[in-house]
């Protein structure tokens, strides 16, 4: 097992009024080629800043940010968005942030795909639950259908890794439920998943979870293996 995503003494500050504030501090972790990691922590511990910084949205403040062994971080905005394109896809928290609403779900596959210069497998609506369902704009899907939709879009891009911000935060138990399948569904095709999250559902789900805190890793808080 390799590490498709290493984040080298990543902090982040905010310029406020008052002065500087810190969202993540000198923190130094890992995402595994395969399986899923989970970083687990309560409102504020810095966990969604932590997945913007490593899928290239957000640049550090200090340290350096890898993908695939070679140090990114520092590149331009534009070479930054091309290696997103092709490499990185990342789901935000609102379902609606990840879609182009005015098209059917079908559009957006085949958008997703296109942008990344990929094929087009008309099968991936299938292989996520949304049968039948082609036809539809995004509006017209629930929130768990649109999330669904939104993985599906990040397999058509065929990623190294997908990124995802607490993916089930907004949904009811079941349409959370079939969210935490889909992402299975990557995993099994060997795309590697990364998720912030205080869903115990999804930490029981994970491979791999990182605890933070306070804008930092827990010492002794990286769990490998699948956590009960």
């Amino acid at each position: 097992m390799a590490d498709v995503l290493v984040a080298q003494g990543v902090g982040v500050d905010y310029p406020t009024p008052a002065g500087a504030v810190t969202a993540i501090d000198d923190v130094t972790v890992s995402v595994p080629d395969e399986g899923i990691t989970v970083f687990a922590g309560p409102s504020g511990s810095g966990k969604s800043t932590l997945l913007r910084v490593l899928a290239l949205v957000e640049r550090p403040t200090r340290g350096v940010v890898e993908l695939g062994g070679e140090a990114v971080s520092g590149r331009s905005h534009r070479e930054l968005r091309a290696l997103r394109r092709k490499t990185i896809a990342l789901m935000f928290q609102s379902p609606l942030e990840n879609l182009l609403p005015e098209l059917t779900a079908t559009q957006n596959v085949i958008a997703a795909a296109q942008s990344a210069g990929r094929k087009i497998d008309p099968g991936l609506l299938d292989v996520v639950g949304l049968t039948g369902m082609g036809d539809y704009r995004v509006p017209a899907l629930s929130g768990g259908q649109q999330q669904r939709l939104a993985l599906c879009c990040a397999l058509a891009r065929e990623p190294k890794v997908v990124l995802a911000d607490e993916p089930t935060s907004q949904l009811d138990d079941t349409s959370a439920g079939l969210v935490l399948e889909s992402l299975k569904v990557l995993v099994e095709r060997g795309v590697p998943v990364a998720v912030a999250s205080h869903d115990d559902r999804l930490t029981s789900l994970a491979d791999r979870v990182v605890r933070m805190s306070s804008g930092r890793v827990d010492s002794g808080r990286v769990d490998s293996g699948r956590v009960a």
